[in-house]
């Protein structure tokens, strides 16, 4: 679709110059001769680019300006000005204006003008929608996560989100505690500004101080020029320090005085900056502990734990392991382009029974090398590797007498009805689309009966793949 151009000025042939000109590059185009018959035009149907003379009767140039950026804020204006009205166009920029051109203007100027206007409107136009699908891949209800400690986070991230308030996000290695801070970021009033992330592990003393506020030509050996550091890069929006139980006694010291004063300065440098950011921390430590053995500051952890959330290990949440198995599988099947689109009733199992010591991003690592091994439409066991023999591994002593081996081996026995039952049952969902009806009739039981095994075994519904149904009588 072309852009429409409305061209405004009271001189003929400074209207018909500019309509033949942009006429020529395929726009859609109309004109007005004086700011009222603009603002009439502007309210009545839609335009992406005004090119406006100042001086004009009645309504100047510049009323015509701020009427339009109050009303269409997405409008570019192109002012066209004399030689003796540049102090003016500089003005009308302060106000909103594009750019200008000023009288006589050559075609080819106007062109370029017009062309970077249209640009700029572009990239904005893709930034927009960027941050309109990463904001939506980030909302709650877009998180897989049925399980009751799951649905806790959430309404805990659901009261924190909207406010101002630092949040400390604790939780063993890969548990997806950057894809919780980006959540409260994206459900904030600061979504629509810079969400920043930083892993303290990655950098040493000196880089991480640079790299949090920034640094002044020849602050140090090497600061050939200087650099923004990224209290002032997020400023507005949202800073993530990963692993903070990381950070040397020194940096957390000036880190607790941005913190309190909301204002720092970058090395080297003498000029004190505003911080206007909301801090998102997350660690697998203890700080607790850690305070206590002196090795993190006590002022610094009672004003990052404002508000505190636990990120459960996934061994805590098997209920989303299926949800999350096949989300894994969706996403990498479609990125390596194979036919992959199901899990054997064994493997399954031992995804579900495995205890997960890498949490989300161990189970992620798993499906995808088990879709590039795959050969068919299904993920079997031998495609999970070692995963499999550990999950099968029955957490029991060696007996020792007679009585010992009794109870072992119905324990073993126990445990290997469980492990058939809840495949049992994750297996005939499947089938079924999710449908608890369907499968109870599949397999030729009472949906009653059926349902037992499923709250049994906790197999739950909410954040697995929902039948054609929706799955609705579930």
């Amino acid at each position: 679709m072309s852009a429409r151009i409305l061209v405004v000025d009271d001189e003929e042939v400074v209207v018909r110059s500019c309509l033949r000109i942009l006429g020529e590059d395929g726009y859609e185009l109309d004109s007005a001769a004086d700011g009222r018959q603009a603002l009439r035009k502007v309210a009545d149907s839609p335009f992406d680019i005004l090119v406006l003379d100042i001086m004009m009767p009645e309504i100047g140039g510049l009323e015509v300006l701020q009427r339009v950026k109050e009303s269409h804020p997405d409008i570019d204006v192109i002012m066209i000005t004399g030689l003796s009205e540049i102090d003016t166009a500089v003005h009308a920029m302060k106000l909103g204006a594009f750019d200008y051109l000023p009288k006589p203007f050559d075609p080819d100027e106007l062109r370029l003008v017009v062309q970077r206007a249209l640009e700029r409107r572009r990239l904005l136009r893709e930034n927009l929608d960027l941050r309109s699908e990463v904001g939506t891949r980030y909302r709650l209800e877009n998180i897989v996560g049925s399980s009751p400690a799951m649905q806790a986070v959430f309404r805990l991230v659901a009261q924190c989100a909207p406010t101002h308030s630092t949040v400390l996000l604790t939780g063993e290695s890969g548990t997806g505690k950057e894809l919780i801070a980006r959540a409260i970021h994206y459900n904030s009033l600061r979504k629509d500004q810079p969400f920043v992330p930083v892993d303290c592990n990655a950098l040493s003393e000196n880089l991480l101080e640079s790299e949090l506020f920034g640094h002044v030509k020849g602050a140090f050996t090497g600061a050939v020029a200087g650099k923004k550091g990224l209290f002032e890069i997020a400023d507005g929006g949202t800073l993530f320090l990963d692993e903070i139980g990381n950070l040397s006694l020194t940096t957390q010291a000036k880190l607790l005085r941005v913190i309190q004063e909301r204002e720092f300065k970058a090395v080297g440098g003498t000029r004190v900056q505003a911080a206007d950011v909301r801090l998102v921390c997350a660690t697998n430590k203890d700080l607790s502990a850690m305070v206590a053995a002196g090795t993190f500051r006590d002022d610094l952890f009672y004003r990052v734990s404002v508000f505190p959330i636990v990120v459960p290990p996934l061994r805590e949440r098997r209920d989303d392991i299926p949800a999350l198995a096949f989300h894994f599988l969706r996403t990498y099947a479609a990125e390596l382009g194979k036919p992959v689109t199901e899990f054997s009733a064994g493997a399954m199992s031992a995804l579900v029974h495995h205890d997960w010591p890498g949490n989300v991003r161990e189970l992620e690592n798993a499906v995808q090398r088990a879709v590039i091994l795959a050969t068919d439409h299904v993920i079997r066991q031998a495609h999970l590797g070692e995963i499999v023999d550990r999950s099968l591994r029955l957490d029991v002593d060696v007996p020792r007498t007679g009585d010992e081996l009794k109870r072992s081996k119905k324990l073993a026995r126990e445990k290997s009805v469980e492990s058939i039952e809840k495949s049992f049952v994750l297996e005939a969902l499947r089938r079924n689309d999710w449908n608890v009806t369907r499968s109870a009739a599949d397999t030729g039981m009472l949906r009653a009966n059926f349902q037992a095994l499923m709250k049994k075994h906790g197999v739950r519904l909410r954040g697995t793949e929902p039948g054609p149904d929706g799955g609705a009588d579930a």
